[in-house]
């Protein structure tokens, strides 16, 4: 069965994306779940006993900021690998409380940011950064605003933000990358965590704090 908007609407009985706030789907055959990703309200996800074939899947539920549960037990994308599997969802999905009816630990958290399988976005996604030649526009591409811009989005994409326009990064333009003596592409990718945090809440930067503690063990046992 395809999951359709139709279908969506129905089933949690609602009579628009933006107020789905719990959704019910398991054993019906859904290997695509592309429509979720306008449902900004969701909170709670039941698809278990589905045909997901792949945790790629998973990207389509990132925009979601306020999902909490999500039961996706028993589609081909769980594999044999449990613990394998928890890691990566997490790692993709790090607001989760509650995945397969088992509660996120904090600790698992940590474990799944450092080691969870990264997901990669599945072609069609996201738009092609291409100009209206449809060709890569090369002077933007090398715009250190830009690529600032690009490296910020990545990370809020990752997190289920919404990403920055142009014009609203370039208010925050921090100088970072003009005192640090680091390598280009280092010092954009801490300006742009830097530039991140302004917009996180307290339970987000609990999870920056985690990661960055877990990140300073392995630095200091290196």
């Amino acid at each position: 069965m395809k999951l359709t908007r139709k279908l969506v609407l129905a089933k949690a009985k609602a009579s628009d994306l933006d107020s789905v706030k719990k959704l019910n789907c398991c054993v019906n055959s859904i290997s695509s779940l592309s429509p979720l990703a306008g449902c900004l309200s969701l909170c709670e996800l039941y698809l278990r006993r589905n045909t997901v074939q792949s945790l790629a899947e998973l990207c389509h539920l990132r925009p979601l900021p306020r999902l909490k549960v999500l039961w996706l037990a028993e589609n081909p994308c769980c594999g044999t690998e449990a613990n394998k599997y928890r890691l990566t969802v997490l790692r993709c999905l790090p607001r989760l409380h509650k995945l397969d009816n088992q509660v996120v630990t904090e600790e698992e958290l940590s474990l799944a940011l450092a080691h969870g399988d990264d997901i990669t976005t599945p072609p069609g996604t996201v738009q092609d950064q291409l100009s209206t030649n449809g060709m890569a526009d090369l002077d933007t591409e090398n715009d250190p605003l830009h690529y600032n811009m690009e490296e910020t989005n990545k990370i809020r994409e990752q997190l289920g933000m919404k990403p920055l326009a142009r014009d609203k990064f370039a208010s925050l333009s921090s100088p970072v990358t003009k005192e640090a003596k680091l390598p280009f592409k280092k010092a954009h990718t801490l300006e742009a965590v830097l530039l991140l945090m302004k917009d996180l809440d307290g339970e987000e930067l609990q999870i920056v704090h985690t990661v960055a503690q877990n990140r300073l063990q392995i630095c200091t046992v290196t």
